[in-house]
């Protein structure tokens, strides 16, 4: 049928077999035996070319939709085949979707750009709903403890992460060491606060109470601006110093002797997706990039071995 549409468009057999690169007897061939199965002519050949029959006529039409429908049925199996073998779907928070995840997944459609990529960008508990209904296949974050029994989800550690302190150039704290209680009493803001619904997926609801943080919300930028506009400390991972830094905030120096909360920062994924050779790479690029930055001080047989 592809060689019958060729002929008919090109108006000879040569020029039909130049654009099919074929013979020309092997082109005639195949229409010939096309004209004896249906048993009619569908071109009449003159010096001149050829013209289509009325047969062929009607034969072209059909072909042509046929042709259509298997050219959408090949592109619609080619993007199911991209979605399924290289499509990722991700959950992370903001530090680490600006310091690992961002470079990986331009240059992941860069080498797939018929693949969908998802990333899901929020607090950790998020993340886990969304793990656990399937919605993403893995997310980077701080190891949630409590998990309620049977939700089984593997941890793979990355290293340690503590929180740091950010306020505008020209806040009252800046220029000297401050402890945390005297920080923690001007008001505070946190991008992606839990919410209560999530209390479900916990043994303990003591992961998902609210701090009473003077403002939050789901974008990062907008804690940004009312801490530049107010004398509001931003509460985030140090290892954004950098980014909040070029955004016009400071890192609050903060006493040593001061216990800071300490979090495990690895990626969780569900047991039985470990298998998955692209899950797999997906994660080993996530631990070569984490490991090349030295985001995190400690390895993770390290982690393993305090427990």
């Amino acid at each position: 049928m592809e060689h019958f549409v060729a002929v008919a468009d090109a108006g000879s057999f040569m020029a039909a077999a130049e654009e099919l690169r074929v013979s020309q007897p092997a082109l005639s061939y195949n229409i010939k035996r096309l004209e004896e199965s249906l048993g009619v002519e569908l071109f009449r050949r003159s010096s001149r070319g050829v013209q289509l029959t009325r047969y062929g006529e009607t034969l072209y039409s059909s072909a042509v939709f046929m042709s259509r429908l298997k050219s959408n049925a090949l592109a619609t199996i080619a993007s199911q085949k991209a979605e399924y073998e290289e499509g990722i779907s991700i959950g992370t928070g903001y530090s680490t979707w600006i310091l690992i995840l961002r470079d990986y997944v331009v240059a992941h459609h860069q080498a797939n750009p018929r693949a969908p990529i998802n990333v899901s960008i929020g607090n950790m508990m998020q993340c886990m709903d969304q793990l656990i209904a399937g919605d993403i296949s893995l997310f980077i974050g701080h190891r949630i403890d409590r998990l309620k029994q049977g939700l089984e989800v593997d941890f793979i550690p990355l290293g340690y992460a503590s929180d740091g302190y950010y306020t505008r150039r020209d806040h009252p704290l800046h220029g000297r060491i401050c402890r945390e209680a005297e920080i923690r009493s001007y008001p505070t803001t946190m991008a992606y606060p839990p919410v209560t619904r999530h209390r479900r997926l916990l043994s303990s609801g003591d992961e998902v109470k609210r701090l009473g943080h003077a403002f939050t919300s789901n974008s990062l930028e907008a804690c940004m601006e009312f801490v530049r506009t107010t004398d509001a400390i931003l509460i985030h991972s140090m290892v954004l110093q950098d980014y909040f830094v070029e955004q016009g905030l400071v890192a609050v120096e903060t006493d040593p002797d001061d216990n800071k909360r300490i979090a495990v920062m690895g990626i969780h994924v569900l047991p039985e997706r470990r298998a998955d050779p692209k899950l797999q790479s997906c994660i080993d690029a996530i631990i070569e990039r984490a490991e090349a930055l030295r985001l995190f001080p400690y390895k993770a047989d390290e982690i393993l071995r305090r427990g």
